[in-house]
């Protein structure tokens, strides 16, 4: 859907120069060559309005007209501002509008965990005012991998030499009466959640805490990370939970999933330092 431009009356907006990203935006993966009157239809202007516009944008650069067409195309040098937003940009960055979004009147917290080791490091965290959720889980803590959302979520992704590795370094202790502990139950698990691309957790690490989560992966399908929402079990019966949450959150993960994608090596590691807040 074309996004409206304000009104002419707005005097703290320049429409000329919203009118010029609309040109831009017009163009898409499905529409990666048009003609004049397809940039004006998508625009949402007339043809003599998206003329200019085209032949500043062939000027400027970021625009250019195939040879023997009347055709445009947009250049290499549009990726220049994508890639100029996020140079030296971290997860975190990313994470913190995209967190913020899920937080919700049924979802009280939304969080970004890395793996390290045998464990998940939360590094990122946005939680609505009145928290009920009853547990201290701030930017630095660390939770096993085994027991919770955000591990299974990472843990999935791996291959399976891996997670047995990982699940066998550390005693699996019973943290909660619904805790999986058995190898082969846990790799049961992380195969379900692997082919549903989530995990939800049910008071599985700490009693009255539901989790649900999807992990953020890199080009090659590998976990850099999870996102997890929470919410306090008193309050929202699980099937409600996880109506709110299971969309949203895999959107948001394969939001992020897509940003470090595009970014490549443009994305800078977590900065440990940050954990200590």
């Amino acid at each position: 859907m074309t996004p409206a431009i304000a009104p002419a009356s707005d005097k703290n907006s320049v429409q000329s120069l919203a009118k010029g990203f609309r040109v831009l935006e017009a163009f898409t993966a499905e529409r990666i060559e048009m003609g004049l009157a397809e940039v004006a239809r998508a625009a949402g202007i007339d043809n003599a309005t998206a003329f200019r516009f085209l032949n500043t944008l062939v000027q400027l650069g970021y625009v250019e007209k195939i040879p023997d067409a009347k055709r445009f195309r947009l250049t290499l040098k549009c990726l220049d501002l994508g890639f100029n937003a996020i140079a030296r940009t971290d997860l975190r960055e990313f994470a913190r509008p995209v967190l913020r979004e899920l937080v919700n009147e049924t979802i009280e917290a939304a969080s970004i965990a890395v793996p390290d080791g045998t464990d998940l490091v939360y590094v990122e965290r946005v939680q609505a005012g009145l928290v009920r959720l009853g547990v201290d889980v701030r930017i630095g803590s660390r939770v096993p991998a085994y027991s919770t959302a955000v591990g299974q979520a990472v843990l999935a992704f791996l291959p399976r030499e891996t997670q047995i590795k990982l699940l066998d370094a550390v005693p699996r202790r019973k943290l909660t009466p619904t805790t999986l502990t058995g190898l082969d139950a846990l790799l049961a698990r992380l195969d379900q959640v692997r082919r549903s691309g989530f995990a939800l957790s049910d008071q599985e690490n700490i009693s009255g805490l539901r989790v649900l989560a999807a992990p953020v992966l890199d080009a090659d399908g590998v976990p850099l990370a999870a996102l997890s929402v929470a919410a306090p079990a008193f309050g929202t019966p699980l099937k409600v939970f996880d109506a709110a949450s299971r969309k949203p959150v895999m959107a948001a993960a394969a939001k992020l999933s897509r940003a470090v994608q595009a970014a490549g090596a443009g994305v800078s590691p977590i900065n440990r330092r940050h954990l200590s807040r």
